[in-house]
């Protein structure tokens, strides 16, 4: 079974059960690269595992901010 979420706004199709550091490597995204926010909220890298994704979910990748 599929759940349908949307990956920055575009729609796509992800096996039931997965999470956002599997959706990542399906994307072939290296995790360092790339911030994550899951419904608006902010996700931790080390999160990434423990964060279920679910049919509707919103996923939003962007580039992490560093400086000082």
């Amino acid at each position: 079974m599929n759940i349908q979420i949307l990956i920055d706004e575009q729609p796509r199709e992800l096996p039931a059960g997965s999470n956002l550091a599997e959706l990542l490597a399906l994307l072939q995204r290296e995790p360092r690269s790339v911030a994550t926010a899951v419904n608006g909220r902010f996700v931790a890298r080390e999160a990434r595992p423990g964060t279920m994704l679910a049919e509707g979910d919103q996923v939003l990748l962007f580039q992490p901010i560093v400086g000082g």
